[in-house]
Order: C-alpha cells, then sequence, then structure tokens
C-alpha cells in the first residue's frame, strides 16, 4: 500500500498494470491519460505521476476489475 508521499519505481508501476490484468489502454482510460505517458512512466523515461501511482495502488489494493473486462 502506498503512504502520503510515497511513489513506484517505473519496475513497480508495470508489475502492478500487470498484476490486474490491465494493458496499456486499459489503463490509459481508467486514468485519463495517454499511452505516451503511461510507457515513459514505465521505461523509466519519466518517473511516473504520483496520483497515477495511488490511483493503481489502490487498484491493486482492492482487487479491482470492471466486470466487462475479461480475465486473462
Amino acid at each position: 500500500m502506498l503512504t502520503r508521499g510515497s511513489t513506484m519505481t517505473p519496475q513497480q508501476f508495470k508489475e502492478a498494470r500487470h498484476s490486474l490484468g490491465l494493458t496499456v489502454r486499459q489503463l490509459c482510460h481508467i486514468l485519463d491519460t495517454n499511452e505516451r505517458s503511461v510507457r515513459r512512466w514505465e521505461d523509466g523515461t519519466r518517473p511516473p505521476n504520483p496520483v497515477a501511482c495511488r490511483v493503481l495502488g489502490w487498484l491493486k489494493d482492492q482487487g479491482f476489475r470492471p466486470p466487462e473486462w475479461p480475465r486473462s
């Protein structure tokens, strides 16, 4: 669980997305951002956005998965 002021490394961010079974496009839809940003956060070009890290952490902690998305 992320605490106030904490963030994820690019690898942790990518692993969190994978653990939820989300594609980059699906995560972009949830975060209302573009694929280029997520790819930069995951490859380390830019540090992951702290708000995106917080949301991804909540999704992971709560086991959130929209019902319309198929399980992988």
